[in-house]
């Protein structure tokens, strides 16, 4: 038997429930995985409140890595032992089956603790950057909760590429970490006026905002725009943006506006190892380093999500199983 947290009805922490279950063994395409380290991420809290409407029962998690403990039928590519990282639903479980398409085989220089603390965050930053408004060096950005698990790479990444990125954070001691990350300039989004600064920073307004804060945010990255800037919208972590409306683009210059989700990147095998590859050069680079706030044992999964809600957290948070 293998435990696993199973959400039996959506809510709150009291919905994290860790429970045995027969993991049985991999059928045709499939790999059979001991997790070692699985990555927390806030789309974790929308899923376990029943924000996407998911059936229930099901295992939270959406990042984990660890060893193929068995190979099913028709599955190339992979063997016993190997050390592997994926971006999964499911991911919250001592032990998991999981289509083999779905996982990529981890490379020296990239360990088991690293891929589970990266590889959603980390190819989150690699679409932003490369695919969904490919930033050139010298250009400027916006990138709201910059010392977040994902801002926190994408100051790095930034820095790497020669891109002036001006952070958003809630406190003092955030934008400083990200300073110390990469970032050129962080504000403080609780001042009244962190519109004006970042027009102040930018000159006449950047080309891109990357918002994952959501409603509370939204319509002063509008603000920050030049004429015909782009604005992306992957998260929502002060609510789901509920007052938009096409005008609003149109009246700051005939902005561009994107939703975009991870998976739509990594959907073909080509996709996901084209990905997951430029991750992991960056990270053996030393160009981009994970940054771990918080390591918790599996069964305080409670805990960790209670830090994850209450914004405690610095970097990534990570399960050690």
């Amino acid at each position: 038997m293998s435990k696993a947290v199973i959400i039996r009805q959506t809510g709150g922490l009291e919905a994290l429930t860790i429970e045995d279950r027969d993991v049985g063994m991999p059928g045709p395409g499939e790999l059979r995985i001991r997790n070692t380290h699985i990555g927390l991420n806030y789309i974790d809290v929308y899923f376990r409140e029943g924000l996407y409407g998911t059936d229930t029962p099901f295992v939270l998690g959406a990042e984990g890595a660890g060893h193929v403990t068995d190979v099913g039928e028709g599955v190339t590519g992979f063997k016993v032992g190997d050390r592997v990282a994926y971006v999964n639903n499911g991911a919250y479980a001592e032990e998991r089956l999981i289509a083999a398409d779905k996982v990529v085989v981890l490379p020296d220089g990239v360990s088991n603790e690293d891929a589970a603390a990266i590889m959603l965050k980390g190819m989150t930053v690699q679409y932003l950057f490369k695919q969904s408004y490919a930033i050139q060096p010298g250009q400027t950005c916006l990138f709201h909760a910059a010392a977040g698990g994902v801002g926190l790479l994408a100051c790095q990444w930034a820095k790497a590429l020669n891109v002036r990125l001006i952070g958003t954070a809630g406190t003092a001691e955030k934008c400083q970490l990200a300073l110390d990350h990469g970032a050129t300039h962080c504000v403080n989004y609780r001042s009244d006026d962190w519109v004006e600064q970042v027009r102040e920073l930018s000159g006449d307004g950047v080309p891109v905002v990357y918002d994952s804060v959501g409603q509370s945010t939204m319509e002063g990255s509008l603000d920050c725009l030049k004429p015909f800037g782009f604005f992306i919208t992957y998260g929502n972590a002060s609510g789901p943006i509920s007052t938009f409306a096409p005008a609003m683009l149109a009246s700051r210059g005939s902005l561009y506006m994107q939703r975009p989700t991870l998976f739509a990147y990594i959907a073909s095998r080509a996709q996901l190892n084209r990905v997951a590859g430029d991750l992991f050069n960056v990270v053996r680079s030393g160009d981009v380093k994970p940054v771990i706030g918080r390591r918790l044992p599996f069964a305080e999964v409670a805990e960790a999500h209670r830090g994850l809600e209450a914004r405690e957290t610095i970097g990534s948070t990570i399960l050690e199983v």
